[in-house]
């Protein structure tokens, strides 16, 4: 699971779609509900950009 989840392909769909869902989640769902959605989806979004730029400069050096 861990191969499938570091691989280019789906870190690239994890930050696209959950950065989209962050941007949208405010105006779809209201109040604290969409806030706090948006914050959680913007988090996993960040994470999937740290590895693919982590994952960029080791290919680069290797």
């Amino acid at each position: 699971m861990k191969a499938l989840l570091s691989s280019r392909p789906v870190l690239w769909f994890l930050f696209l779609f959950n950065l989209a869902v962050a941007a949208a989640a405010p105006f779809v769902v209201d109040g604290s509900q969409g806030v706090l959605t948006a914050v959680g989806m913007g988090v996993v979004s960040l994470g999937a950009g740290v590895s693919l730029v982590r994952d960029r400069g080791g290919r680069a050096t290797t």
